[in-house]
């Protein structure tokens, strides 16, 4: 019997920063910002770390579900903007919820982290490591962006994306193939030079913003293309999927001509692709749990939908999962 999603919220901040924001003290506007990267609007929250995203997203989510503290027994984050090195943002989530029987831990893969620890959530369930996890994609990436870059600080947002993962009732819904990669040649294209063991905090470092996401963005975007659209197609050939078969694409929320191939080489349009990139940014390990939740509470999704989550993100790391919704509309 496969695991699968058995409730599902999200969160992002209030406070909403259009691209005439950025043209005040930047060198853009609003017509060059859209057609590089199709984002109009990005939320940045004020205070707090990655776990104040969360906590409010996952109290609904446990909620929907009508299920007790007491019956959450693992919490699972995935982020690149934990709240402290450590303890892990994990720890801190199940303290600020009161989880009195959780274990848990933080998962890095950059931007395709939620797709990582949803495998890992669902293989932990069915392997009976635990009966309900509380599943987290979250990020605050304005804690990390320079905003006098423009070829960053435009392009990410904050925002939480949270599920639970539980067995399924039904032996043909659930979680039902994924293919992920990792890459680290392709650290030096995407990364955050300091503030690890290799190049601890110092004076040096912060004057260098060194601390700062670092891009190279050319190569970035050509990785992203091909890894992207590479695996979406995998994931239909290896489970005998034509484009009709698939109801929806729910790609990392990156750029939007990398969104536009990878549905192209699927043979999608883009009416069966999840977009919401327009008005929230690159929330990291958030897209695409944001872009499930809000699919999902306005009735987009049906049991029984073919899913096929896709990403690429930092490491490099990239990947694809077909899952078959099991919640009810």
């Amino acid at each position: 019997m496969p695991a699968t999603i058995t409730s599902i919220a999200h969160y992002l901040p209030p406070d909403i920063y259009t691209n005439d924001y950025f043209a005040t003290y930047l060198e853009t506007n609003n017509e060059w910002i859209m057609d590089r990267t199709g984002i109009a609007e990005r939320r940045f929250a004020k205070e707090g770390g990655t776990s104040d995203l969360i906590v409010p997203a996952a109290k609904e989510c446990i909620e929907k579900r009508g299920l007790a503290l007491s019956d959450i027994d693992c919490v699972i984050v995935a982020t690149v903007t934990p709240d402290h090195m450590f303890p892990s943002t994990a720890a801190l989530v199940q303290h600020k919820l009161g989880l009195p029987k959780a274990w848990g831990f933080d998962i890095s893969a950059a931007c395709s982290g939620f797709l990582f620890a949803i495998v890992t959530a669902c293989k932990l369930v069915e392997a009976g490591g635990a009966k309900r996890v509380l599943l987290c994609g979250a990020d605050k990436m304005s804690s990390i962006l320079n905003f006098n870059d423009r070829s960053q600080a435009i392009l990410f947002g904050d925002g939480a994306g949270v599920c639970l993962i539980e067995m399924s009732n039904d032996d043909s819904l659930g979680l039902v193939d994924q293919v992920l990669q990792i890459d680290g040649y392709g650290g030096k294209y995407l990364n955050q030079v300091a503030g690890g063991s290799m190049n601890p905090a110092s004076h040096e470092t912060v004057d260098k913003k060194q601390h700062y996401i670092f891009q190279d963005g050319q190569p970035v975007f050509r990785a992203a293309v091909k890894g992207m659209a590479d695996v979406s197609a995998e994931i239909m050939e290896r489970n005998n999927l034509k484009s009709d078969d698939v109801a929806w694409l729910v790609p990392h929320q990156a750029n939007l001509r990398i969104i536009a191939a990878s549905a192209n080489r699927m043979g999608l349009g883009m009416d069966k692709v999840m977009v919401n990139i327009n008005k929230y940014g690159n929330t990291t390990a958030g897209t695409i749990p944001i872009c499930l939740s809000e699919w999902y509470q306005n009735g987009k999704i049906k049991k029984g939908d073919n899913l096929v989550l896709s990403s690429f993100g930092a490491g490099f790391t990239w990947g694809a999962a077909l899952l078959k919704w099991n919640m009810n509309d």
